[in-house]
């Protein structure tokens, strides 16, 4: 269902009257020892694990004492035919298997209360698929971030069908490591922050991206800008800070 409020403050652009927004997603977790250095990141911060990961359970248990909000970095197939790993989620896959290897991954991680795709440049533009995909959320009763992966995505499409609370990757923040193209970057996030009211980013666990953050976050607040969990940014929750009936349909 889309609501009044998503055309106000999503459409038109309107920045938020209790100040800009980011949600900083953190995912890729789980894998590598050094992951455990997103335990040193503001609360603020969002971390998305992937499943049947040797750290990942832990992790998510540490992280969420903390405060942290944790999400499922669900591994999707993609066109490049990289490996998926434990709990990939493919097109040869009927409806029965996706749902099954969703409940098993949701059962590997604790506390999760959100997901969004691993890869996933050749599932997500498939219907089917994402359509189970998003029922099988649904039924747990968890929202979606889309990372766009590829611009034909129709993961959001089918989360609004299903009414899986969706939100969608506006800017990667370290597809480039070095220290020069993260500040650029940052700013390009702060300034689309201030236009947009708010905004949904995506960095990983690079060593690097880790020890830029923790330098740098601080700067969010000298610029008016709060550091939210995802889930902070789903239209319901905007509603209600609004002052909106999120039950008042187009």
């Amino acid at each position: 269902m889309r609501y009044i409020l998503i055309l106000i403050l999503l459409m038109s652009g309107m920045a938020s009257a209790f100040g800009a927004q980011v949600a900083l997603i953190i995912d890729d977790i789980g894998y590598r020892p050094t992951d455990k250095a997103v335990l040193s990141l503001p609360a603020g911060v969002t971390l998305s694990v992937l499943p049947h990961t040797p750290i990942g359970a832990e992790l998510a248990k540490q992280a969420h004492a903390k405060g942290h909000e944790i999400m499922l970095h669900l591994p999707m197939q993609a066109l490049n035919g990289k490996k998926l790993g434990p709990g990939g989620l493919t097109n040869q896959m009927d409806e029965v298997e996706i749902k099954q290897e969703i409940s098993s991954a949701l059962a590997s991680i604790p506390y999760v209360k959100g997901a969004n795709n691993h890869m996933g440049s050749l599932l997500t533009q498939i219907e089917q698929p994402m359509n189970w995909v998003m029922e099988a959320l649904k039924q747990n009763q968890l929202y979606f971030v889309d990372s766009v992966t590829t611009k034909y995505t129709r993961a959001g499409k089918q989360a609004d069908v299903i009414g899986v609370p969706l939100l969608t990757r506006q800017l990667f923040l370290d597809n480039d490591t070095r220290e020069a193209a993260l500040e650029k970057q940052f700013n390009r996030m702060i300034a689309k922050a201030h236009q947009l009211g708010h905004l949904v980013a995506i960095a990983h666990p690079h060593p690097d991206t880790i020890a830029y953050l923790r330098a740098n976050l601080s700067r969010l607040e000298q610029e008016g800008i709060s550091l939210v969990p995802a889930s902070s940014l789903l239209p319901y929750e905007l509603a209600k800070k609004q002052g909106i009936s999120p039950e008042i349909p187009l």
